[in-house]
């Protein structure tokens, strides 16, 4: 698919993108939407985020943009710098890219990519929204980050291998469309 830096970071970018919209819906709407609207006495879980003035980030309540926009720039920094290449890494060391079939590899990656940003963002996300009413104790961050893997991995892997990852093929296809074409012509040539 990206077979430049460029296309690398607009590939990550649509992405961290999609995910993150993903992620903050799962996590307000299904994670605790109940909790939120039988804390804040409401019928909707954005009644319930708009009457406690937020969602709860960083001992404070933000608004939901917010919260967007801290864990796009965040996810999109982890895939650059680790998700793209150490995935790719290690779904060479299972298939050889040239040798395989192009959707077992593109399966592997996507598995990878889920196993490493998983816990990294889970992790990232227990810091952020670590409940700071009593202070802070190590056991607690830990207990929160094993949580939200246990809740993160299985949404991640379904969304990720079904959903997130043919979605962000497509528009890349369609916003490469001439460079793959090139690509197709030249590969005919030679």
């Amino acid at each position: 698919m990206p077979r430049n830096q460029f296309q690398r970071m607009v590939f990550a970018f649509l992405t961290v993108l999609i995910t993150v919209h993903a992620y903050v819906f799962f996590s307000l709407y299904v994670v605790n939407g109940n909790a939120l609207m039988t804390v804040n006495g409401t019928s909707s879980v954005i009644s319930a985020i708009d009457h406690q003035g937020g969602v709860y980030m960083f001992g404070t309540y933000l608004p939901i943009w917010t919260v967007v926009i801290t864990e796009f720039v965040l996810a999109y920094a982890l895939e650059l710098v680790m998700g793209s290449p150490c995935s790719f890494k290690l779904a060479c060391r299972v298939f050889d890219p040239q040798k395989s079939n192009p959707m077992h590899f593109e399966t592997a990656v996507i598995c990878a990519t889920v196993t490493l940003m998983c816990p990294a963002m889970s992790f990232i996300a227990a810091l952020l929204y670590y409940p700071y009413y009593n202070g802070f104790n190590i056991f607690t961050l830990f207990a929160n980050w094993l949580k939200l893997m246990c809740f993160n991995f299985p949404f991640a892997l379904f969304t990720q291998l079904f959903f997130i990852q043919p979605l962000v093929r497509t528009l890349f296809k369609v916003i490469f469309r001439k460079d793959i074409a090139n690509r197709v012509l030249e590969a005919k040539a030679a």
